[in-house]
């Protein structure tokens, strides 16, 4: 009886034990089953969100991001923004792989970080009326100015040039209009900006020269500062003056710097003093020909040449390569006999004394009363036969004829070196040996320049040398149609662009060192236009 009992007792312990081990083994696989559709629930969750992406606007006065100014988080869709970070989606689908999952996209560096340029919205009476009444431009010059303006500013298509020119990229370009060419081309920058807290430089389409140039003949000097008093208390209103005081601003003229420096109020004194007030001395101005203070930079002329494709520009090079040069050189103009110190009048015997060797083309009124030389295929024909064109001082320092010689693929000989290579340092070679011939010349009282000697003693070596990189050198000196854009060339546009982005940024690194930014600013050179360093 005692055994059975014994049995009974040790079978029922088994059982309890047996009960005791499942029950652990069906919690554990439940806890196990939880912890599985817990983490299946929480990725599910997190897949369907969608990336976001966050731009910051970062100024481009300064660059960066600092403590002391921070912008609010901006989003768009737009990519011409400082930095652009890509969607990252986690969605999860049989395609994506592990690493496409895991792994963020790096940012995208914007292409135009450095370079946005914000344009003033100024009022009509500053460019837009002044086109809109183009005869009253007329006064003082030899010729309606209207017929100029048609084609962005271009002029009226070169029509009839008997195959001196090609294809239809020629025009009657005037070069006083250059202000109005460059605003157009700047409409169509490709990192233009309506944030002018983005903007690296602010561009200001006052039209000046052509304000000027109404009052330039037997006006009063009040009359003739009148716009440009106007102008400067305008800017000054604004909020982006006061970012940088107006270091930051640049403004584009046809004229000469120096019809804008006009030192003194007397009636008889030439120009406007726009470039004397305080408020424009704090900006940087492009012209066709600069001053001797430094916030004055010289630009090419714009030359009848405006190619609307790349494909033109490499047609007119190979031309220039194959055209036959039958005279040693060349001279385009008319003398100035009212002017002592020039050296036209020796040039002009010279040419004619050299017989076969020069040819002269005299800048006076033709058939209809139209001046020879504003026909571009007249000027291309002479040029284009030559193998020097020379290029003394014009009323000024500086020629349009320079970037027409070089067009034509015609070495540029220079008489002094405030006619070029103290000029267009954005758009010649600093080396100007290696595309021009100096002959200086101090005093034409003491002329002894010998241009037919000098010329022929120049190795041929060296002339194809020269010639080929003039021939270089045109896609740098045109501006290219406004309506369009070339793909691997850089022109005179892109070019002064860049010089002024760096010239603003110079500025700007001054200031984030702590420095003055008005330190050599629009300080005079008395040493620019003289021959040291050039003889």
């Amino acid at each position: 009886m005692w055994v059975l009992f014994q049995e009974k007792m040790m079978e029922r312990s088994i059982i309890r034990k047996c009960c005791n081990n499942q029950l652990w083994l069906v919690i554990l696989i439940s806890f196990v089953l939880c912890f599985v559709l817990l983490c299946f629930n929480y990725s599910a969750l997190t897949g369907n969100q969608d990336g976001v992406t966050a731009v910051l606007a970062v100024s481009n006065d300064e660059n960066l991001i600092t403590a002391q100014k921070s912008e609010p988080l901006q989003f768009t869709s737009s990519l011409n923004e400082t930095l652009i970070r890509p969607n990252i989606t986690n969605s999860i689908t049989e395609e994506t792989s592990k690493d496409q999952q895991s792994v963020e996209q790096k940012p995208v560096a914007d292409s135009c970080l450095g370079k946005y340029i914000y344009i003033h919205d100024l009022p009509r009476r500053f460019n837009q009326e002044l086109i809109d009444n183009c005869e009253s431009i007329t006064v003082g010059t030899e010729h309606n100015m209207c017929p100029y303006l048609v084609n962005s500013g271009l002029g009226r298509e070169v029509e009839n040039s008997e195959g001196v020119l090609l294809n239809k990229s020629w025009y009657s370009t005037n070069q006083f209009l250059l202000a109005v060419i460059f605003h157009n081309k700047m409409k169509q920058y490709k990192c233009l900006t309506n944030d002018s807290s983005l903007a690296s430089a602010i561009y200001v389409p006052f039209y000046a020269g052509l304000d000027v140039g109404r009052y330039l003949w037997g006006v009063k000097a009040s009359i003739r500062d009148q716009s440009s008093f106007d102008f400067v208390k305008w800017m000054v209103s604004q909020p982006e003056w006061h970012k940088m005081w107006g270091r930051d601003h640049f403004l584009v003229v046809g004229r000469i710097s120096w019809d804008f420096r006009r030192q003194t109020d007397n009636e008889s004194d030439w120009g406007s003093k726009l470039r004397f007030l305080p408020e424009s001395n704090n900006m940087s101005m492009l012209s066709i020909e600069s001053s001797s203070w430094n916030n004055d930079y010289a630009i090419p002329y714009p030359t009848c040449f405006h190619p609307s494709k790349d494909s033109e520009v490499l047609q007119w090079q190979d031309k220039m390569r194959r055209q036959k040069r039958p005279y040693l050189f060349s001279f385009a103009g008319a003398p100035r006999p009212d002017l002592q110190d020039s050296v036209r009048g020796k040039i002009i015997e010279e040419c004619q004394a050299s017989k076969n060797l020069c040819k002269l083309l005299e800048c006076n009124y033709g058939v209809n009363g139209a001046i020879t030389c504003d026909n571009p295929a007249n000027v291309m024909r002479l040029f284009q036969n030559s193998v020097y064109c020379l290029q003394p001082a014009g009323d000024s320092y500086t020629r349009r004829s320079i970037f027409d010689a070089i067009l034509a693929g015609c070495i540029p000989v220079f008489f002094h070196p405030g006619t070029a290579y103290a000029q267009y340092k954005w758009h010649l070679p600093k080396n100007y040996t290696k595309y021009s011939v100096f002959i200086p010349v101090k005093d034409v009282k003491d002329w002894k320049a010998g241009i037919n000697e000098t010329l022929q003693r120049i190795p041929e070596e060296r002339v194809m040398s020269m010639r080929e990189e003039v021939i270089r050198l045109i896609p740098r000196i045109i501006y290219a149609d406004p309506s369009s854009r070339l793909e691997t060339f850089e022109d005179a546009f892109d070019l002064a662009v860049k010089g002024i982005l760096d010239r603003i940024d110079r500025v700007r690194n001054v200031i984030r060192g702590g420095g003055d930014p008005s330190a050599g600013f629009a300080d005079g050179d008395d040493y620019k236009y003289t021959f040291s360093g050039y003889m």
